[in-house]
């Protein structure tokens, strides 16, 4: 128990408050300096475990290049550490405010603490847009201490890293799909670049980005447009036209265009983004399958297949080739081939396309997650298609209590599950539990996407016919 550390230092002097600091004074000035300067160390570090391998980056960063390892073990009998289990340690929060009080002191504390930033910023960045079960259980651990970072350490944060810890946290709880736990970090991260760069910066640009699409993540479409917008004047006065972040603000501009139905404004953009993307970064390139990706999704909204499809099979095929089999973006391409040939009629090749990419999503994502959601409810529209309402049926009810669960009640994504099993109940004869989910879904499609998006017009279409024909 971490109530030990107390109880032995009370054990070495008089009851109470101070009996605690006489006892840590007398254990603090036995120490040898290289001991010392370790617990300077520890004493940045955030109340929660701490796993050995961080303590390391640290020490690294800090220029410590003594015997770590021995120096922890006699922080450890000293009852100043405490080891929860192999390689993982906590400091208890009395002894980390003595160890503070002891840092303020030492000339070089601003040093100690510079190098402590340094360490945790270099894990945010490594933290990725989408990560994987992987990258979460490896930086889970670091994330309260790139937060002690965020909030306690900002000041000595260097002008360079300064948001690195804002978006590394909201990129790895956006990629979990838990929006909420994201939005502070992203509106932290532009605050703090505003208050140290002015409003025309670089880092201000990035921020905007990143709260953009995680409105456009959340369904929040007019509050990401304008910050779309601001973005891309402000790269292209930053860094001139021909810039791969214009490319990349084009390209998210686009996917906003295309989310709200806005196709013809969304298609020169995502033409201009691909041709930036290939000029800039050659043919070959993940952001080059991507941008096909997105481009061959607009034409499959539009149901022009026969241009979605060839685009399809080239991302697919070279997102395997550069970044290999299991990835999350070969599991989006495959859900997107599978998403043309379903559009077609053409079920037996998108059925093993779905299957594939719902188990590599489960795989590398986890099962709790909005891109398997949308997985589950592609399988089951496949499923309705071909009258398999029994197969059908429970992965749309799955779907949609996922939507709820992971994007909230009111998210676009659900108007659109609604929809699906309501028009599942519909082709089964069920008229009566297929009319108030048309109506759910078509209230949410109004308010969320508005009266004439395309989702919103075909809801409304299918609950007219409902109630001409039943």
């Amino acid at each position: 128990m971490l109530a030990d550390i107390l109880a032995q230092l009370q054990k070495q002097a008089s009851a109470g408050e101070s009996g605690v600091a006489a006892a840590f004074e007398l254990n603090w000035q036995s120490l040898e300096p290289e001991a010392q300067k370790l617990a300077y160390l520890l004493s940045l570090f955030a109340l929660t475990p701490i796993p050995w391998s961080l303590i390391e980056s640290a020490a690294s960063a800090s220029d410590l290049e003594f015997d770590l390892k021995a120096n922890r073990t006699i922080l450890v009998e000293r009852y100043l550490l405490q080891e929860l289990a192999e390689d993982t340690y906590q400091v208890h929060e009395r002894i980390r405010e003595l160890l503070r009080q002891k840092l303020e002191e030492l000339a070089e504390a601003d040093k100690f603490k510079r190098s402590f930033c340094e360490a945790m910023v270099a894990i945010a960045r490594n933290i990725p847009q989408t990560p994987t079960l992987i990258d979460i259980a490896q930086a889970t651990l670091a994330i309260p201490h790139i937060e002690e970072t965020a909030t306690v350490y900002q000041a000595w944060l260097s002008d360079e890293d300064l948001i690195s810890p804002f978006v590394g946290l909201g990129r790895f709880y956006q990629g979990q799909g838990a929006y909420e736990q994201a939005l502070p970090w992203y509106k932290q991260s532009l605050l703090a670049a505003k208050e140290c760069f002015g409003e025309e910066h670089k880092d201000v640009a990035i921020s905007l980005t990143y709260l953009a699409l995680l409105y456009n993540s959340q369904g929040r479409y007019s509050e990401a447009e304008p910050l779309y917008i601001q973005t891309l004047e402000m790269i292209k006065r930053l860094l001139g036209d021909e810039h791969l972040s214009v490319a990349t603000s084009l390209n998210n501009l686009a996917l906003l265009y295309n989310s709200q139905g806005r196709y013809s404004e969304a298609e020169p953009l995502y033409i201009q983004a691909l041709e930036m993307k290939k000029d800039l970064l050659g043919d070959e390139h993940p952001d080059v399958a991507t941008s096909m990706n997105n481009l061959a999704a607009l034409y499959d909204s539009q149901e022009k297949y026969s241009e979605a499809e060839p685009l399809y099979i080239q991302a697919l095929e070279m997102i395997k080739r550069l970044l290999g089999d299991e990835h999350s973006l070969v599991a989006t391409s495959l859900n997107n081939l599978a998403l043309v040939y379903n559009s077609q009629g053409r079920y037996s090749e998108a059925e093993p396309l779905y299957i594939q990419a719902l188990e590599m999503r489960k795989r590398l994502l986890g099962n709790e997650h909005p891109d398997v959601a949308a997985s589950i409810n592609n399988l089951a529209g496949l499923y309705s298609s071909q009258g398999r309402y029994s197969e059908a049926e429970p992965l749309y009810i799955q779907a949609l209590e996922m939507k709820k669960r992971l994007l909230g009640d009111e998210h676009p994504s659900v108007a659109t599950s609604l929809n699906n099993l309501a028009l599942l109940y519909k082709s089964q004869g069920r008229y009566s539990d297929a009319e108030p989910l048309y109506i759910e879904a078509l209230a949410l499609a109004e308010k969320r996407l508005g009266a004439n998006h395309p989702n919103t017009i075909s809801i409304r279409g299918n609950l007219e016919y409902l109630r001409r024909n039943r």
